[in-house]
């Protein structure tokens, strides 16, 4: 076994092959057992309490805890690497990726339920029960089915121990008319997604036979109604929130299906994202005055004590608006999406001659490959049912993917435009199909393709980043923007002629439009960056924008002095910031979670870096966060 290979696990030094030509049968160093499943199974069984393999009884018990610790530790480190992308691998477009063997543990080293399988792991004895019949008194002691479903989630719930088979049989049969019901009413599904799915068909099996479906009248009026309320006075907790850490007015326009120009606004805090208003632009031009006054109103309504940043897209008239914001509102932030600013970066990338002409040759093949039934069915015999994703005309993002899909396939695009099936085909002889082949036989289209894979891949993570909704990225765009762009030059092997005109185009995007004071006092606050890189205080352009931010942020003069007192605190690790518990979760805890943990010593600078660690970069997410209250609205 490889040296790279034992140093990744030290479970190698434990195993053996149990035949050279079988990898993934390995023996036992301690008792001899051959087990069969590559490393991840002698893992289990070196451990012990796993059900697919047999604990060793006589492995030593601090090997065992070496092995416990190193799979527990690798759980945690991909939960980790989950937000944070990684910029090492810009270069390895060849590579195939790893199989993650990393299974699910609970604190105490057990193996909790698969989330692909919904299965629980685990030894269990079925008891034949008959069910039991719902009675009056059901109604008061029925757990809530929303309260069940989470359970479910985050592993509470164990599975019900009656007969398995005839549980079965009633789920299929169950599956069976949801699913006829999907297909008669023509309903996506993907809204077997939604957790309301979950809740409503938890609810019907706590209901028990008999259940009286809905009437459409009902439907319509007296529960629509309830839903509509009931969205509202959950808004009484976002607004608890927003007082206490800030919020973001995220605003963004777009054109429906009946052409009409729509500005959506929503407020994002960290206890989630709100609808608010959508508002109907299309009587009127969307100048930077009319901009100002919608954003301003919104400002009010909201309250201008709560609101931290508003965001929206940067094109020149929400510049305009934005500036007049700031001039009327000295204690708010107005920023450009992120999002938006990246993916205007990738257009403007796109406009370079040789990304042009790659991407208007991509998308000619993709056209010619799709517009042709056979010759799609051509492809999906040699790509083994790969498809092709097809370059939108402005999402530099697509494009990027629909490249990444077609190196991925070359060798099979090559097999296939130089097989008998293509050149005795009746397409070949079609001079679109000419075009076609010249461009996959075309050896600078293929170096033209990882030429863009190298520059677009650490953007597309960077737009990833921000336009994600796991965590506020406030804290990440700096160092990931620094990231991307160390990546970029590292995929070249430092070839600054290589990459000069994109970071020129990077540049201006950044300093410009997307550089903002919020980015650099995140930055600063995060404490994953800020103790790996101590000279970060001596960092002119850091500490400018986390002292103009503090200064716009924080109104009294009082305040600022001491939250200025209480960063030595912060720089030396005094305090919590010292403990041991706090070090460790310096990088597994969200920036804005660790400072509500251990920023209590200094109450001012807590309270500070939350506001600004709790921020969104993005407005691209105004699109598809809709609430009950914005689909039903035109009901009334």
């Amino acid at each position: 076994m490889d040296s790279k290979a034992t140093e990744r696990d030290p479970a190698w030094k434990y195993v053996s092959l149990a035949d050279n030509k079988v990898k993934n049968d390995l023996t036992c160093n301690f008792c001899g057992k051959v087990t069969r499943g590559g490393i991840y199974r002698a893992k289990q069984h070196i451990v012990g309490g796993f059900r697919n393999a047999k604990a060793c009884g006589t492995c030593p018990p601090h090997v065992r805890e070496e092995i416990k610790d190193f799979m527990t530790k690798k759980v945690a480190e991909k939960q980790q690497n989950e937000f944070m992308p990684d910029f090492e691998d810009v270069d390895h477009f060849d590579d195939n990726e790893e199989e993650d063997d990393v299974a699910e543990l609970s604190a105490k080293g057990k193996r909790i339920q698969s989330k692909s399988s919904g299965c629980s792991i685990g030894s269990s004895k079925s008891a034949h029960k008959k069910p039991r019949q719902k009675g009056p008194m059901d109604l008061y002691f029925t757990p809530n089915a929303e309260k069940v479903i989470q359970d479910r989630k985050d592993g509470k719930m164990k599975q019900a121990t009656i007969n398995e088979v005839c549980r079965k049989e009633l789920r299929e049969k169950a599956c069976k008319e949801v699913a006829r019901w999907f297909y008669d009413a023509g309903i996506p599904f993907n809204a077997a997604n939604y957790d309301s799915f979950h809740v409503a068909l938890e609810a019907v099996g706590q209901y028990g036979p008999g259940l009286k479906p809905p009437s459409m009248y009902e439907l319509r009026i007296p529960l629509l109604q309830k839903e509509v309320q009931q969205t509202k006075n959950s808004m009484n907790g976002h607004m608890e929130e927003w007082a206490k850490t800030g919020c973001s007015i995220m605003c963004d326009g777009w054109t429906d299906k009946r052409q009409r120009t729509l500005i959506n606004f929503l407020v994002n805090s960290p206890m989630g994202t709100v609808f608010i208003e959508s508002i109907d632009a299309s009587n009127y031009s969307k100048t930077g005055e009319e901009m100002f006054k919608l954003l301003d109103k919104m400002v009010e309504r909201i309250g201008e004590a709560n609101v931290v940043q508003v965001v929206t897209d940067s094109a020149s008239n929400n510049v305009l608006a934005g500036k007049l914001l700031e001039a009327k509102r000295p204690n708010l932030y107005w920023s450009p999406c992120a999002a938006h600013c990246i993916d205007l970066m990738l257009e403007d990338i796109g406009k370079m001659p040789e990304v042009h002409r790659t991407v208007k040759r991509a998308t000619t093949l993709s056209s010619f490959i799709y517009a042709r039934t056979g010759v799609v069915n051509m492809m999906r015999r040699f790509t083994a049912q790969r498809e092709l994703l097809r370059p939108a005309v402005t999402r530099f993002a697509t494009a990027f993917l629909t490249l990444q899909r077609l190196h991925k396939q070359k060798s099979n695009f090559r097999k296939m435009f130089t097989s008998d099936d293509w050149t005795k085909s009746k397409w070949a002889k079609e001079q679109a199909g000419k075009n076609a082949t010249s461009i996959v036989l075309m050896p600078t289209f293929w170096t033209s393709i990882v030429y863009i894979l190298k520059i677009f891949g650490p953007l597309v993570r960077v737009l990833r980043l921000v336009d994600g909704e796991k965590r506020p990225a406030m804290g990440y765009i700096y160092e990931a923007m620094d990231r991307a762009k160390e990546a970029i030059a590292k995929s070249f092997k430092e070839r600054v002629e290589k990459y000069s005109e994109v970071f020129k185009i990077i540049d201006n995007r950044w300093q410009c439009q997307l550089h903002r004071p919020l980015h650099a006092a995140g930055h600063f606050l995060n404490p994953e960056f800020f103790y790996s890189n101590l000279e970060i205080y001596g960092d002119e352009e850091i500490m400018t924008g986390l002292y103009q931010a503090m200064q716009r942020l924080v109104s009294s003069a009082q305040e600022q002095d001491k939250i200025c007192d209480q960063l030595s605190v912060y720089r030396e690790a005094h305090g919590l910031f010292g403990t041991n518990m706090a070090i460790r979760q310096r990088k597994t805890k969200s920036p804005a979670e660790w400072w509500k943990l251990f920023g209590s010593s200094t109450p001012n600078l807590q309270k500070f870096a939350i506001r600004v660690l709790s921020l969104t970069c993005s407005a691209s997410g105004c699109e598809r966060n809709w609430s009950v209250f914005e689909h039903v609205s035109h009901q009334y």
